[in-house]
């Protein structure tokens, strides 16, 4: 169970409201389970009905642990069992209406592990470009600029993969410190190959006869992709001699 902060009723704050969180302050809830949580995916997750957080007349966002659980909820699902954001929320609310509904299984269960159903292609949440410009808070222009830098790239239907949404968040948070989308081709560029690293270990997986044995080739990208992107952390770390917290 997640623990949030009990906030004191400061200037102006009733105390209906003391227990109401920022954005910021749920994120760094969420940060101790989900280190790569972002701002940006909260409000994805937001504009995609999975939570309702209230409003203040300025219209600010305001959490309450209720929300912040939910929040959790979500990500959790997302992370171990592989479920699409429609699938989830349509779960979710069964629940919150009191239906005796069973936690919905895209695969088996094995070893404690969740092994995707055997299915050629894994359903993937996608995003149009409006809400892809509106999450990422940016305008046509600067999308249209990290497009050209291959840094965001729209799948084949013109939508977005939603970790395009992560993607946008880095790319902006880099720009506060001057690295130029420009600048960002080499980082693209490695990302490339250690995907098609990753590719060349499971593609004999994905091309196997047995259905389950093509199954096992998403949870095994899955495996690869998490080491490789510590690997390349670790490595970065070490090169410029620092540690991240």
């Amino acid at each position: 169970m997640l623990q949030t902060p009990s906030g004191g009723a400061g200037h102006g704050t009733t105390a209906a409201d003391s227990g109401l969180m920022s954005i910021g302050s749920v994120l760094n809830v969420l940060r101790e389970e989900f280190p790569e949580v972002t701002i940006s995916k909260i409000r994805f997750l937001e504009s995609e009905g999975l939570v309702e957080p209230r409003r203040t007349p300025s219209g600010y966002r305001k959490f309450s642990p209720d929300d912040v659980e939910r929040l959790a909820h979500v990500l959790r699902l997302q992370r171990d069992h592989y479920l699409p954001l429609k699938v989830i929320r349509e779960y979710l609310d069964a629940v919150e209406r009191g239906e005796a509904v069973q936690l919905p299984v895209l695969g088996r269960q094995r070893d404690g592990e969740a092994v995707p159903a055997p299915v050629e292609t894994p359903a993937v949440a996608r995003i149009c470009r409006a809400d892809l410009l509106a999450a990422a808070e940016i305008d046509e222009e600067v999308l249209g600029e990290w497009e050209s830098y291959g840094l965001v790239t729209p799948v084949e239907d013109g939508a977005y993969d939603a970790e395009a949404v992560t993607v946008a968040s880095l790319v902006r948070e880099l720009g506060r410190f001057g690295i130029e989308p420009r600048h960002l081709r080499v980082m693209k560029a490695a990302a490339d190959r250690e995907a098609g690293l990753v590719d060349q270990v499971v593609a004999p997986l994905r091309r196997h006869r047995n259905p389950q044995t093509r199954a096992h080739a998403e949870a095994r990208t899955k495996e690869l992709a998490a080491l490789t992107v510590r690997l390349h952390a670790a490595l970065v770390q070490t090169a410029l001699g620092v540690r991240l917290p």
